[in-house]
């Protein structure tokens, strides 16, 4: 008897594209990373003020976010009620932008202060300062300034020093835009900036590791040592070592790059990428689990290290990871919203009480996030956020490009190949900043066994009462020009 089986042969045609993609596979993992524009921070730090907005928005909607995956009800809300830890990944970064163009200085080659202290100017002092006006003109015509707890002479002379994080009432109740206190912090960073380049030139392992001991140490002092920790849980003795690991994280990367890359080698920091994400999302886990106020923040101190670790880790495997991994992080949608994180950070929390506070959005209770009016809640969010883009979208193209050409137009050596930070062709982010423990609200209905009743605010501040300091994100070098990599 005779069987007959049919044998279907695949065109030549088909089997080449195959090899050719397999050859293109091997070809792109044996490609060095680039060490000019690390397209991943983009997608690093989308997520990161993704998080940060979605808490600021949660704050005012108390919408209990849940997903329904293959029929399984899956909750958000831990990660989303935690999203302000994400301020210790974006202040890695921001270490990690500004030095990584340091390590392709020669040993012999000096590092510019004045550049870099210019650009960081240019960057930074502009939008701020439009931000405090528009705040203060609507501060003046609510006459918040009437009924607050901070004088305006105060309250506006300390912002213009950046120096109103060293008092409570213009740090925490501020009515210029509580974001506003992560720049203070962004300046004294960059104060002591050259400094910390030359002893990094010089023993970058003792010096990262000098300076976290001690970082560690106040912290634990500070977590032991005081009841209300408030006012210097966010200060810069906190949070110096986490822009110094961000400065090693480049000075590894810078390393890491010059060693020959294989394709097994890509999988395996793939793979250590998504660990290294999944630890995150833990650590993130474990702090909404933080029962109080005080609590809050002592969790803050206590995951404040562990978050930079897993964000060193997160930045060097993605960065060396597999071609999926990299083009998820880094691609052109990451990139636009990068080049405008910004101001949308700068203006997320300040539209959400606005637009709660004028009923943008109807609803038949008069308080509909207590109420827990679901489909207000719902379409509150999706505005929010829409505005929030379209802010960024505004301030971004509208002042902060347009004047930063203007003054850097000319600048010395614009023209040449800049290296010095604030030059470079790697997205660098300002710090973010860390929730303030009172500013977590009543829980809905569903939690409200676990929640601490915060009493619903008068119209006393939009920015004050229900703002709570959080994070200040930055993308000071991310849309550059082609020559040297400046907006």
């Amino acid at each position: 008897m005779l069987h007959w089986q049919m044998i279907t042969v695949r065109p030549a045609k088909e089997s080449e594209k195959d090899m050719q993609f397999i050859r293109n596979w091997i070809k792109d993992a044996r490609k060095a990373p680039d060490d000019r524009y690390v397209a991943i921070c983009d997608g690093i730090r989308v997520l990161a003020i993704f998080m940060v907005t979605w808490f600021h928005i949660w704050q005012q909607s108390w919408l209990y976010p849940v997903v329904n995956l293959f029929g399984t009800r899956i909750s958000l809300d831990p990660l989303v009620r935690s999203g302000y830890m994400h301020v210790d990944i974006m202040i890695l970064l921001s270490g990690f932008c500004l030095y990584l163009p340091c390590t392709r200085l020669r040993p012999d080659e000096p590092f510019s202060i004045r550049n870099f202290y210019w650009k960081r100017l240019v960057r930074i002092v502009p939008s701020y300062y439009l931000t405090i006006l528009i705040m203060l003109i609507v501060a003046l015509a609510r006459g918040l300034y009437d009924r607050s707890y901070v004088t305006l002479p105060k309250d506006l002379g300390l912002h213009l020093i950046f120096a109103h994080m060293f008092r409570m009432e213009t740090y925490y109740y501020t009515n210029l835009n509580a974001a506003l206190w992560t720049l203070a912090l962004e300046m004294q960073l960059y104060l002591v900036f050259p400094l910390l380049v030359a002893l990094m030139r010089r023993r970058p392992f003792l010096t990262a590791g000098v300076i976290t001991l001690l970082c560690t140490l106040f912290r634990v002092w500070l977590s032991r040592a005081l009841f209300d920790i408030k006012p210097y849980f966010n200060q810069f003795p906190a949070y110096l070592d986490i822009f110094v690991l961000g400065m090693l994280t480049a000075f590894l990367y810078s390393r890491i790059r010059t060693l020959p890359h294989h394709p097994i080698a890509r999988v395996l920091c793939s793979l250590g990428a998504v660990f290294s994400l999944a630890v995150i999302i833990r650590l993130a886990v474990l702090q909404s689990e933080m029962g109080n106020a005080g609590m809050i923040e002592q969790g803050q101190l206590l995951h404040r290290l562990p978050m930079a670790l897993a964000g060193m880790a997160l930045i060097l495997l993605a960065g060396n990871a597999g071609w999926l991994i990299r083009h998820l992080l880094g691609n052109p949608v990451t990139r636009f919203f990068s080049g405008i994180s910004m101001h949308i950070y700068i203006w997320n929390q300040v539209l959400a009480v606005w637009i709660r506070e004028l009923r943008i959005v109807p609803s038949e209770y008069p308080n509909p996030n207590y109420q827990g009016d679901l489909v207000w809640q719902q379409r509150y969010t999706f505005v929010c956020f829409a505005a929030a883009i379209a802010a960024g979208i505004l301030f971004t193209y509208g002042f902060e490009r347009p004047v930063a050409r203007l003054l850097l137009k000319g600048f010395p050596g614009k023209k040449a190949k800049d290296r010095t930070p604030g030059a470079e062709t790697v997205p660098e982010t300002a710090g973010l900043a860390a929730v303030n423990a009172e500013s977590v609200p009543e829980m809905p209905v569903h939690d409200a066994e676990n929640a601490e009743p915060v009493p619903e605010t008068s119209e006393q501040t939009a920015e004050n009462a229900e703002l709570v300091p959080d994070t200040a994100q930055y993308t000071a070098e991310n849309e550059q020009e082609k020559d040297d990599g400046n907006a």
